[in-house]
Order: structure tokens, then sequence, then C-alpha cells
């Protein structure tokens, strides 16, 4: 990850913007005046963007999972014996994630937009925010990458 800073003229921070964040994985951009007023200042963070073959499909990262309704069975387990208000560990968020990424997956195909598919990213945000703060990737890739491994790494 690295840091950009941009001097533009104010009439180009837009385009400036969009340039840095369709090359770039970033993160919000800040903006302030120069101290004459005359110009702009853009701080963003920044990182490479992965290519698609760092990350697993769909369809290799869900190969030896279990079934959806096993895993809806696990989560609903996993909850039901929590005491309220307890932190639930990494595998819940990690698994829920998953499989909330699934039922999109199976659910949405085609529509970006749907409830599904903003309940998916959203689990995924959290945990890419709770493994990684300030990571700038795909999150839900980033599910996948991370069930994918724990697949790999199981007994």
């Amino acid at each position: 990850m690295f840091e950009i800073r941009v001097i533009c003229d104010p009439a180009d921070t837009d385009r400036v913007t969009t340039a840095l964040t369709t090359t770039f994985a970033t993160g919000d951009v800040c903006r302030y005046p120069t101290r004459d007023g005359k110009h702009t200042r853009l701080y963003l963070t920044a990182d490479h963007r992965p290519t698609p073959a760092d990350w697993p499909t769909p369809e290799q990262a869900y190969a030896g999972a279990p079934s959806i309704n096993s895993e809806i069975g696990w989560i609903s387990h996993s909850l039901a014996d929590a005491k309220c208000y307890t932190e639930l560990d990494r595998e819940f968020y990690l698994r829920k994630a998953a499989l909330l990424d699934r039922i999109a997956l199976l659910d949405e195909p085609d529509a970006p937009d749907g409830d599904a598919t903003e309940t998916a990213h959203a689990a995924a945000v959290f945990l890419l925010d709770m493994d990684q703060p300030g990571a700038i990737c795909d999150p839900r890739a980033y599910v996948r990458q991370q069930y994918a491994l724990t697949l790999t790494n199981c007994p």
C-alpha cells in the first residue's frame, strides 16, 4: 500500500480522481485547497489492483465446501450456542461471509444490486475489516481466497 498526493486545478479533480481509482485500488479521497486557494490537494491511499489470477473463482473457492444447507445449520447452531453479546471467532464470520456469498451467487448471478448481493458484500467487508483494517481489495474475492485457504489447511 502507498499514499498518493496530487496537486491539480480544481476543474481537474474529478478527472484525476477517476484516473487514479481506475488504475489503483484506492481508499477514500480527501480534498483540500492549497494554501493559495488556486489548486486542490488530493490525498488517498492506494494499492496495485490484484490480477484476476490472484483470486480463486467461486467454483475454486467453494469446490470442497459443505452444502449451503449444512453451512446454514452450522451458522445457526453457532449462534444458538453463543451467549448474548458474545464475540464470535473469525471462523464464524468467515463461514457466514462465504455462505452469504454463495447464496448471492446462486440467487442473483446477473443482479449486482440485489439484496443478497448487498448482504454478501456487507459480510465480506466486515471480515476484511476484522482481518486487515484499511485493506483495499474486493471484499468478496477476499472471502473466497480466505475460505479456499481454510479448506486447504483443514485436516
